[in-house]
């Protein structure tokens, strides 16, 4: 019989409150490779656009808005031609929309695999969270390209110093969406409503996020004075602003504000770990 110290894995009942051992993730670094794979392949599969719905999505998405909000209700974008104003809401918010929607149906979607094979169950969220980064390399395309026609066309848009911060803003975006969405993933193995609700909940999450309007126009609007703070603490509506500001040179950037989304994040990301590790070890019977 072997030493215990020559044992690869140890799986037992007790385990850690937090349990995430990233060299535990590194071995299984193919595995989440073919997550990632099968995730991008099989979210269009047998459709006639394919990929093409990438771009047709927000594309659309930004006319509406644009023909309804600003042009309709005279919403104002400030300096900011307001297609290109509304392209960048819309990116950052698919990208959080798909790590939340994606996350949360982590348990429902991958039963069959669970109870069959033992691997690290946090590599099914994450990748998730990186397989999105595919559809939102290709919105990122788009919104440079009309950025770009914007520019030359005479529009006084342009980037500023903040910019280096993109990425930082781009891992918060997904720690915050992997967090609400493994605490919903782990609900809905016992609650089946929450399958309907976050399809529901996440639409008006979408209207109170800024993604069509800037937070000024809440703040200086005197019938939405008293409903100013719901958009204000909403850490993906700041975190929304913070990239509009860093590439529209319109919004709001303030470190503070993204101190507190950073730490809600963070948060959130715990909790739901906590809660997605311990649905884990007996989902199987109420799923």
């Amino acid at each position: 019989m072997k030493d215990q110290d020559e044992w690869l894995y140890e799986i037992n009942a007790k385990q850690p409150l937090i349990d995430i051992d990233f060299k535990e993730i590194w071995r299984y670094r193919d595995l989440l490779y073919l997550f990632v794979r099968r995730d991008i392949i099989s979210a269009y599969k047998q459709t006639i656009l394919g990929p093409l719905w990438y771009l047709i999505q927000p594309l659309f998405t930004g006319i509406i808005f644009t023909l309804v909000f600003n042009n309709i209700a005279s919403i104002s974008t400030g300096g900011a031609p307001p297609f290109l104003f509304n392209l960048a809401g819309i990116t950052m918010w698919s990208y959080f929309a798909q790590c939340l929607n994606n996350t949360s149906n982590t348990f429902a979607s991958n039963a069959g695999l669970f109870s069959k094979v033992y691997f690290p169950r946090v590599i099914s969220p994450m990748s998730q969270a990186i397989s999105a980064l595919f559809k939102l390399s290709i919105q990122l395309f788009i919104f440079a390209s009309f950025y770009m026609y914007f520019v030359v066309k005479g529009s006084e848009v342009q980037p500023n110093k903040t910019l280096w911060f993109f990425p930082v803003l781009l891992l918060i975006i997904a720690v915050l969406g992997l967090g609400a969405g493994m605490l919903i993933s782990s609900l809905t193995t016992k609650y089946r409503d929450f399958r309907i609700l976050i399809g529901f909940a996440t639409t008006l999450l979408m209207y109170i996020s800024a993604v069509m309007y800037p937070i000024s126009e809440v703040q200086n609007s005197a019938t939405l004075a008293e409903y100013t703070w719901i958009v204000e603490l909403n850490p993906i509506a700041i975190l929304i602003e913070a990239f509009r500001y860093m590439t529209l040179s319109e919004g709001l950037f303030e470190w503070p504000l993204l101190a507190y989304c950073s730490g809600l994040s963070l948060v959130l990301f715990f909790v739901g770990l906590i809660v997605f590790n311990k649905t884990g070890k007996n989902f199987i019977d109420t799923i």
